[in-house]
């Protein structure tokens, strides 16, 4: 056996994984970028540590360094990484790659780039035992079916001969896990393993990876900006910021007597943990958007459809917020879809100030699309990688002709000082932003054509909480300012009860609960309204 595999100085009763004084830097030797700088923690067996922090503050690059997996020029240039008595920032990689997988799990953060989309999913898991000869071809086959049951997935032989993209972003997530405890390693690396998905499944495969690592002892080094979810599963939390440990201590002390302003800050913009009211009352007014028994039948083939959307109902009047709730596959981005006509529905009627838009076509549809915009979850994806930012706002004014060159300009820096952007940010691409301000210049171009409605999918779930905290503040100040009605589309019920008037409950296609935010929070009626609301991560933490 390689001696790696096996801890040469074996110590039971000190930490697992002891990280001190690491320093990583990026770049040239001569000009480097520091991106970790005196980091230091521990990790006993059998413990959890959330290391938590917002984007850039260095908690994915630590978690890679302790791996051995820095990116591009990345390079570890100070302090050391030592597991169960070895030096691991001194192993050639080599012997690394001996200890990946074996006694070190990583579960990455996106299983859409994780996964290799041309290898079916059983031989992706049977090639890490046998990498690790802990299997050969005949046997790895049975033990990588074992693999997926345990990992929690239906019907493993038919999972096993499925691709990738032939699974959902959930049991996508699963194979993740089960790969990275296929060798029932030591320690266990989660790089925000659940960040994209809905809060049920969230819950559902935190809960598989939580008994899996309790039956093994295993140690758990978990990354994330989610602080409800560190409150949730974490016995320690390290607190990062700007590459720098600002605090560390147990869960509860942590969380409910921060002693750093930065963690305080990151508490307070979290709004699991933050005891926000809903949305006070506000008075009724005439209907913009009404949508009347929508329904949408998907074709997949000449035998076979998909009831997407089934006999909808709901309407938005000027300057209130309705929010469509529910897991992936709900049919709650299709039903928003179909109010603005990105979709055509099966059956049903959509109203758009008392217009039935259903049919329009041509010239009429264009002028509907002029007062009804949308917001992606995405925002570099919704963002044209080459067009500099200007260009990006301006675009829709070009479109549709609306003023000169000159005015086009004006209008423009109008709109980036509306979302709190400065004319510093109008040459630059959106790789130049970071994921708020790509954020902020999408809502700016929705709002360039002056819309009545704004459709807003899924706009903060890829933000860390203090970002996601800006944004939401924004679009409440702009609702103020320019009367807009939103449609907000989330299956972050946390965001949600922060934002919205009225709250659809969407289920399978089908409303299965409507009322105020008050209403469906307080005193939810249906079964799975509560089992929503159960899964929100952090509700039972005390925070000051």
């Amino acid at each position: 056996m390689t001696p790696y595999l096996s801890s040469p100085t074996p110590a039971p009763d000190g930490p697992l994984l002891t990280v001190d004084g690491l320093r990583v830097e990026y770049g040239s030797r001569t000009d480097p970028v520091v991106a970790v700088d005196g980091v230091g923690f521990t990790v006993s067996r059998g413990e959890v540590v959330a290391v938590v922090g917002e984007s850039g503050s260095g908690k994915s690059t630590t978690a890679h360094a302790v791996v051995g997996l820095l990116s591009g020029n990345g390079r570890v240039s100070g302090g050391s990484v030592t597991f169960d008595g070895l030096r691991l920032d001194a192993v050639p990689e080599r012997a690394f790659e001996k200890l990946r997988g074996a006694r070190i799990g990583l579960v990455p953060q996106d299983p859409t780039t994780s996964l290799n989309p041309v290898v079916r999913i059983g031989d992706q898991v049977a090639e890490v035992l046998r990498i690790h000869g802990l299997a050969d071809r005949r046997t790895a086959r049975i033990e990588a079916l074992r693999i997926l049951g345990e990992a929690g997935l239906d019907n493993p032989e038919l999972r096993a001969g499925q691709y990738p993209q032939d699974l959902s972003g959930g049991q996508r997530q699963r194979v993740l896990i089960g790969i990275a405890l296929a060798c029932r390693p030591d320690l266990v690396i989660a790089d925000e393993p659940t960040s994209a998905l809905d809060v049920t499944v969230q819950r559902r495969i935190l809960d598989h990876l939580q008994s899996r690592i309790a039956e093994n002892g295993t140690a758990v080094l978990f990354i994330t900006h989610d602080l409800g979810v560190a409150a949730d599963r974490a016995d320690r939390i390290v607190v990062m910021q700007r590459g720098r440990v600002v605090e560390t201590g147990s869960a509860r002390q942590v969380l409910s007597d921060p002693q750093h302003e930065y963690t305080r800050a990151l508490i307070a913009a979290a709004p699991s943990l933050a005891d926000t009211p809903a949305r006070p009352p506000r008075g009724e007014s005439e209907p913009l958007l009404t949508v009347a028994n929508v329904s949408k039948t998907f074709r997949i083939d000449r035998r076979t459809s998909l009831d997407a959307v089934e006999d909808v109902s709901f309407s938005v009047a000027c300057g209130r917020t309705l929010s469509l709730v529910g897991e992936s596959g709900s049919g709650k981005s299709t039903t928003a879809r179909i109010a603005i006509r990105l979709e055509t529905a099966t059956a049903g009627q959509v109203l758009f100030d008392g217009r039935d838009i259903t049919t329009l076509r041509g010239r009429e549809l264009r002028t509907l699309r002029r007062r009804a915009q949308i917001v992606h979850q995405n925002p570099y994806a919704s963002l044209n990688p080459k067009l500099r930012i200007r260009d990006i706002v301006a675009e829709p004014l070009a479109a549709f002709g609306i003023g000169t060159r000159a005015d086009r300009a004006r209008r423009v820096a109008e709109l980036l000082d509306q979302v709190a952007l400065s004319a510093t940010h109008l040459d630059r691409r959106p790789a130049e932003l970071s994921g708020g301000q790509r954020q902020r210049v999408a809502i700016a171009r929705a709002l360039a054509l002056q819309p009545d409605l704004l459709v807003l999918d899924e706009p903060v779930s890829a933000l860390d909480v203090s970002v996601q905290a800006q944004i939401l503040d924004l679009l409440g100040e702009l609702q103020t300012e320019l009367g807009l009605a939103y449609l907000f589309i989330s299956h972050d019920l946390a965001v949600v009860r922060q934002v919205s008037d009225d709250v659809a409950v969407m289920r399978s296609g089908e409303i299965v609960e409507f009322g105020t935010t008050s209403d469906i929070f307080d005193n939810p009626q249906h079964e799975y309204t509560r089992s929503l609301l159960d899964a929100i991560p952090g509700r039972t933490v005390h925070v000051r």
